[in-house]
C-alpha cells in the first residue's frame, strides 16, 4: 500500500503487510451455542418425559398466576405481541439493507426456513411418536373434540431463528425489542391457554440453536480487523506508523490458535513496536481443549475457558506487569486499546531475537540455559506461573538473554502445584533440545536440587502443553522404530549364520566321485549310529535356538533407548536419591473412563428397559435346568480351547494348565477393562512372566488375535452363507451376505482412494508385519503348534456356539432355530462386544445378541432369557473364579 503526505485532513493509508482474510469464517464460539442449544432441547424434553409432575405442576402454578390479570390487557398484549413479531424483523432487515449489509438478512432468512422445517418435524414427532408424558408437557386441548395446540410454534421459532441470525441480540436497543415482544407474545399465549411452559421454552431453544448451526455451517462474516484498522488504532493511542508486517506463526497448532495475530509495526520515529491482536474468533479458539483440561486436570486453577475480550486484555496487562515487577526479562507492554466490538490490541516494545526453536543446537550454550532458568527464578519468587515454557515462548535477544514471551496463559498467585509443572515443562523443554543432564545440571544451580527433585511426580506427559507431548510420541515411534530395525537385522544375520552352519559350501576343487564316497560314509555311519546322531542333532538345534534367542535379546538391549522423561529422572535422582518418583495423580478422569462410563449407562437403560418386563419367578419355574448345566459346561470348555488357542502360537513352553487359569483370571480383567484391551495385556503379561521375551510374548498375543481375526471372518461369511441356502435349493447367497461384501470392497476402495487414510493403514499393517508375520513364520515351522492354535480357535467359536444353544434349549427356543444362525448370532454379536469401548461389552452384546436371535426367528421373551442365561454363564459367573485364578497367578509371579 502506498503511504500518502500525513497532512491532509483524514487518516491516510500506509504501508501494510496482511494475508488476504476470507470473506467468511466458520466461527467456534457458534458451534458452542449449537452444542449448548442441543443439549437445552434434551434437558427440556428429558425433564418433559422423565417429570410430569413437574411439568403439570409448573404450568398449573403459571396459569394460576397470570389468570390474575386483567382481560384487557392480556387482549392488548397479544395484540401488540403479534403485530410487534412481525414488524420488528421487517424493521431491523430495513436498517441492514440501508446499511448495505444484505447477506446477514440472507442468513437470517436461510435460518428461518431451517428453523420452520425442524418445527414441522417436531411437531409431527410430538403428534405420533411421543410418549403420552411428552404430550401432555407441550400441548394442550382445544375443546370438547382431540385437537390439541402446537408443541412448537411454527411462526415464532423462525422469527427467533431469524433475528438471532442476522445479530440483532449483538445490538442492545434492537435486543431489548426483541426480548419485550417475546416476553408479551409469551405471556398472552400462556394465558390465553394456548401454550405451555415446556412448549414456549422448546420453540426459543429451537429457533436459537438453529439459528447458530446455519451460522456455523454457512459461516459468519467476517468482521477481524485488518493491517488497516490496527494502524489506525494505533495512530488513535498516540503512535506514528509506517508499515506493519505480520509476524510469522505455526497457526495450525493447537496451542498458537488463540494467542492472537502478532505483528511489527515500524514507526515514522523511534524504535518498532510489537503488537498483538486478538479478536473473538482467534479468542474462541481451543475452546474445547480448555473446557477438557479443565475438566480432567485435578487441582489445577486455569483461566477461563471463554473469556471476555476485556477479561482477556486485563489478564495479559496483569501478567505482563507483574512479570517485570518480579525481575523477570519480559516484553514491556506500553498501551492497549479496543479495535472496535469484536478486537483489542497490547502494544509492547520491540526485542527482536529468535525463538529457542529457531536456533540451532550449536549456539545454544550452557550460560543461554541458566538464562532460561533464571527467568522462572524470578517468576515463582512472585509466585507467577506461565504455564506455556514451550520453546516458542522463550526468546533470545541479541544479547543472549532470555526473554519470556506469550504470558497470556499465566497465573497469578499459583499454587505450588502449577508451579512445579513450570519446571517441569522447562526440564523437558531444554532437554530436547541441549540433553537431560546439561538441562537438570542448570536447573540445580539455578533452583537448587530440591525445587528440582520435587517437579519429579510431575515430569508426565499429561502435566506438558501439547506441542511438547506431541514431539515426545514423535520421538517415541523413532525410537521404537530403531528398536525393532535393530532386532529384526539381529534375527536375519542369526538365521544366515544357521543356514550356513547347516549347509556348508562343498570346495569346487573335489571330484564329484570323492564328494560322494564321504557323505555315503557319513550316512552309513548315521544309519549305524541311530538314536544317538537323532539326540545330538535335537541337541544341536536347541543350542542353535538359545543361542538366537541370545543374539535377539543382546541386539534389543543394545538398541533400546531411554526415553527424555526417564533420562531426567535419572539425572535428578543422581543428584537427590531420596526424591520422590512415584507420578502424582493429575488425571481426574481418562477419555476411556468417560467413553465406558457413557456406554454403560446406555447397557444400563436397555437391559433395565428389557429386564422390567420379565417375570423372573416364571422364567425360573420355567427353565430346564438339564440344559442349563449343558450350558455351564460348554462354558468351562471354552476356556480350555482359550488356552489352546493360544499356546499354538508360542512355540516356546509354556504349562497349559497354568495357561487355562490366565484364561479364568481374563473374566475378571475383562470385567475392568473393555474385552479386546484386557485380554491382550493380560496374555502378553502371563507369556513374559512364562519366560517368554517382551517382544516375542507381544508378537505371539498379536498372531493368535490376527489369525483368530481373520476366522471370525471365514466363519462368519461361511455360515452367514449356509443361513442364506437353507431355503434355498440352488445354493444362493443371502442378500445380507452380498451386501456385507460389497459394503467391504467399497471401504476398502475409500482407504486406498483417500491419501490420509491410506498412509494409516500402511503404517499400522507395517508396524503389524515387522513383528507378528515373523513370529507366525516360526509357527508355520510347527505343524503340531499350528493345528493346536486352529483347533483351539474352532473348538473356542464351537463352545460358545453350543452353548448359545443350550440357553436358548433351557427355555425352549432352540429347537425351530439351526446352528448355522446361532453361529451367526454369537459371531455378530462377539464382533461387536469386542469393538465396545465397556468392559466385556456390555450393553453390545446383550442387544446384538438379542436382537439377532428375535431376527431368525425366536420369540422375543425367550430370546432375552436365553441371552441373560448366556452372559450369566460366560461373563459374570466367571468373575469370582477370575478374581481367584488372577490372585493365585500373582502370588505365584506369573502374572
Amino acid at each position: 500500500m502506498s503511504a500518502q503526505s500525513p497532512g491532509e485532513g483524514f487518516v491516510d493509508p500506509v504501508e501494510g503487510d496482511e494475508p488476504l482474510l476470507a470473506a467468511r469464517v466458520h466461527r467456534p464460539s457458534d458451534l458452542v451455542r449449537l452444542l449448548v442449544g442441543i443439549l437445552g432441547i434434551a434437558v427440556v424434553l428429558a425433564i418433559a418425559a422423565f417429570a410430569h409432575g413437574t411439568t403439570v405442576g409448573l404450568a398449573s402454578d403459571i396459569r394460576h398466576g397470570t389468570g390474575q390479570a386483567p382481560d384487557v390487557l392480556i387482549k392488548i398484549a397479544g395484540l401488540v405481541s403479534s403485530i410487534a413479531v412481525l414488524l420488528v424483523p421487517v424493521a431491523f432487515a430495513i436498517e441492514r439493507l440501508i446499511k448495505r449489509d444484505g447477506l446477514r438478512i440472507a442468513d437470517g432468512v436461510l435460518a428461518a426456513v431451517l428453523a420452520h422445517g425442524v418445527t414441522l418435524a417436531t411437531d409431527l414427532w410430538v403428534a405420533r411418536a411421543a410418549s403420552d408424558t411428552i404430550k401432555d408437557a407441550l400441548t394442550m386441548p382445544q375443546g370438547a373434540g382431540e385437537a390439541f395446540t402446537d408443541p412448537v410454534h411454527g411462526y415464532l421459532a423462525p422469527v427467533i431463528a431469524y433475528m438471532t441470525a442476522v445479530g440483532m441480540t449483538r445490538r442492545p436497543r434492537w435486543r431489548v425489542a426483541l426480548w419485550l415482544v417475546l416476553l408479551l407474545d409469551a405471556l398472552a399465549m400462556l394465558v390465553g391457554g394456548y401454550t405451555t411452559p415446556f412448549s414456549i421454552i422448546l420453540t426459543v431453544l429451537i429457533g436459537w440453536t438453529v439459528a447458530y448451526g446455519t451460522l456455523y455451517a454457512v459461516g459468519s462474516p467476517n468482521v477481524r480487523p485488518t493491517g488497516q484498522n490496527l494502524l489506525a488504532g494505533l495512530r488513535r493511542v498516540g503512535f506514528q506508523p509506517v508499515r506493519a508486517m505480520r509476524a510469522e506463526e505455526d497457526a495450525e497448532l493447537p496451542e498458537h490458535s488463540d494467542r492472537g495475530r502478532r505483528y511489527l509495526v515500524t514507526l515514522e520515529e523511534g524504535p518498532p513496536l510489537d503488537v498483538t491482536v486478538v479478536d473473538r474468533e482467534q479468542q474462541a479458539h481451543g475452546f474445547f481443549y480448555r473446557v477438557w483440561r479443565r475438566l480432567t486436570l485435578r487441582g489445577i486453577t486455569t483461566r477461563r475457558s471463554l473469556q471476555s475480550l476485556r477479561q482477556a486484555l486485563e489478564q495479559e496487562a496483569l501478567l505482563a506487569y507483574a512479570a517485570i515487577a518480579a525481575g523477570a526479562n519480559a516484553p514491556k507492554l506500553i498501551a492497549t486499546s479496543e479495535l472496535g466490538p469484536d478486537a483489542v490490541m497490547l502494544v509492547y516494545e520491540h526485542i527482536g531475537g529468535r525463538s529457542l526453536d529457531a536456533l540451532p543446537d550449536e549456539e545454544i550454550s550452557d550460560e543461554l540455559v541458566r538464562s532460561a532458568w533464571r527467568q522462572v527464578r524470578a517468576l515463582q519468587s512472585r509466585r507467577i506461573a506461565h504455564r506455556r515454557l514451550a520453546g516458542d515462548a522463550l526468546l533470545v535477544d541479541r544479547s543472549g538473554n532470555v526473554v519470556l514471551t506469550d504470558l497470556s496463559g499465566g497465573e497469578i498467585a499459583a499454587g505450588d502445584l502449577v508451579l512445579r509443572m513450570d519446571i517441569a515443562q522447562l526440564l523437558t523443554t531444554l532437554g530436547l533440545r541441549v540433553g537431560a543432564e546439561r538441562s537438570v545440571a542448570a536447573a540445580v544451580e539455578v533452583l537448587g536440587p530440591d525445587a528440582v527433585a520435587d517437579c519429579l511426580p510431575l515430569l508426565q506427559p499429561i502435566a506438558l502443553s501439547r506441542s511438547t507431548r506431541a514431539t515426545l510420541r514423535r520421538l517415541g515411534r523413532e525410537r521404537a522404530e530403531r528398536e525393532r530395525e535393530a532386532v529384526l537385522a539381529a534375527s536375519k544375520a542369526a538365521k544366515e549364520a544357521r543356514e550356513r552352519a547347516a549347509h556348508p559350501p562343498v570346495a569346487e576343487e573335489a571330484p564329484e566321485a570323492a564328494a560322494a564316497e564321504p557323505a555315503t560314509a557319513e550316512t552309513s555311519a548315521a544309519a549305524a549310529a541311530g538314536p544317538k546322531v537323532v539326540a545330538k542333532s535335537v541337541k544341536r538345534e536347541k543350542a542353535e535356538r538359545k543361542a538366537e534367542k541370545r543374539a535377539l535379546d543382546e541386539a534389543l538391549e543394545e538398541a533400546r533407548e531411554e526415553d527424555l522423561l526417564s533420562q531426567i529422572r535419572r539425572q535428578v535422582l543422581l543428584i537427590r536419591p531420596q526424591a520422590p518418583v512415584e507420578p502424582a495423580r493429575l488425571e481426574r478422569i481418562r477419555p476411556r473412563t468417560l467413553v465406558s462410563f457413557i456406554a454403560g449407562a446406555f447397557a444400563a437403560y436397555f437391559l433395565l428397559s428389557q429386564l422390567t418386563h420379565i417375570d423372573f419367578a416364571k422364567v425360573i419355574d420355567d427353565a430346564q435346568w438339564g440344559w442349563v448345566a449343558v450350558a455351564l459346561a460348554f462354558s468351562v470348555l471354552s476356556y480350555f480351547a482359550a488356552a489352546m488357542s493360544l499356546l499354538g502360537f508360542v512355540p516356546e513352553r509354556v504349562p497349559f494348565l497354568k495357561t487355562v487359569l490366565a484364561q479364568v483370571a481374563g473374566s475378571f480383567v475383562k470385567l475392568v477393562a473393555p474385552a479386546a484391551v484386557g485380554g491382550v495385556a493380560l496374555n502378553t503379561r502371563f507369556l513374559q512372566r512364562s519366560g517368554v521375551r517382551p517382544g516375542l510374548a507381544v508378537a505371539s498375543v498379536g498372531a493368535s488375535q490376527l489369525f483368530g481375526l481373520g476366522s471370525h471372518i471365514l466363519l462368519l461369511l461361511s455360515f452367514g452363507y449356509l443361513t442364506g441356502t437353507e431355503k434355498t435349493p440352488e445354493m444362493t447367497p443371502s442378500r445380507t451376505v452380498i451386501a456385507g461384501l460389497l459394503t467391504v470392497a467399497v471401504l476398502v476402495l475409500v482407504v486406498t482412494a483417500v491419501p490420509f487414510l491410506r498412509k494409516f493403514v500402511v503404517t499400522r499393517v507395517r508396524a503389524l508385519f515387522a513383528g507378528v508375520v515373523p513370529r507366525m513364520l516360526d509357527v508355520l515351522q510347527r505343524p503340531q503348534k499350528l493345528l493346536t492354535g486352529i483347533g483351539g480357535m474352532l473348538l473356542l467359536t464351537a463352545s460358545f456356539v453350543m452353548c448359545l444353544d443350550a440357553s436358548l434349549r433351557a427355555f425352549g427356543g432352540g429347537a425351530t432355530v439351526s446352528y448355522a444362525s446361532i453361529a451367526v448370532v454369537f459371531l455378530a454379536g462377539n464382533a461387536l462386544g469386542s469393538a465396545a469401548p465397556t468392559p466385556g461389552g456390555v450393553g453390545a452384546v446383550e442387544t446384538t445378541l438379542t436382537f439377532g436371535l428375535i431376527a431368525v426367528g425366536v420369540d422375543k421373551e425367550i430370546a432375552l432369557s436365553a441371552v441373560l442365561l448366556f452372559r450369566l454363564m460366560t461373563f459374570w459367573l466367571p468373575v469370582l473364579p477370575g478374581w481367584l485364578s488372577f490372585n493365585h497367578l500373582t502370588r505365584k509371579g506369573a502374572l
